[in-house]
């Protein structure tokens, strides 16, 4: 059984709040879980004590036992301490796409190109001074 903690929805429209649970992977995400961990109410402001609760010793005791938390409940981890933040960085998807590429080397060569015939009347202008 594939165990996951992650966010549980409750509340009205428009007015939520989320228990943290330990739930099968596989359960709907409002359905059956196994235990609750701690709840997480997002109307509060950033600095709320309130805002976020959570057993730590449970949590980590089920961490060992193999259950994996969702990116959220990971990120309240990281807040607390338990866990290292993730770190998403995906150098590739910073690329610029291929014709992005080829407009930007067009860019750069009608600059070398503008560079080189400014360049060379003023080298021309030299000479003739001289």
């Amino acid at each position: 059984m594939a165990l996951k903690i992650r966010l549980s929805r409750g509340g009205t429209k428009k007015r939520p709040h989320y228990a943290i649970v330990v739930a099968d992977s596989h359960s709907p995400r409002d359905g059956r879980f196994i235990e609750k961990l701690g709840y997480h109410n997002p109307l509060l402001p950033k600095d709320h004590a309130d805002r976020v609760k959570l057993d730590l010793e449970k949590t980590q005791a089920w961490m060992k036992k193999g259950a994996v938390p969702s990116d959220r409940v990971h990120r309240f981890l990281a807040a607390a301490g338990v866990v290292q933040p993730l770190k998403k960085h995906s150098p590739q998807k910073m690329q610029p796409k291929k014709r992005a590429q080829e407009r930007a080397a067009a860019a750069a060569k009608a600059a070398a190109d503008a560079a080189e015939t400014a360049a060379a009347p003023a080298a021309a202008e030299g000479e003739a001074q001289a």
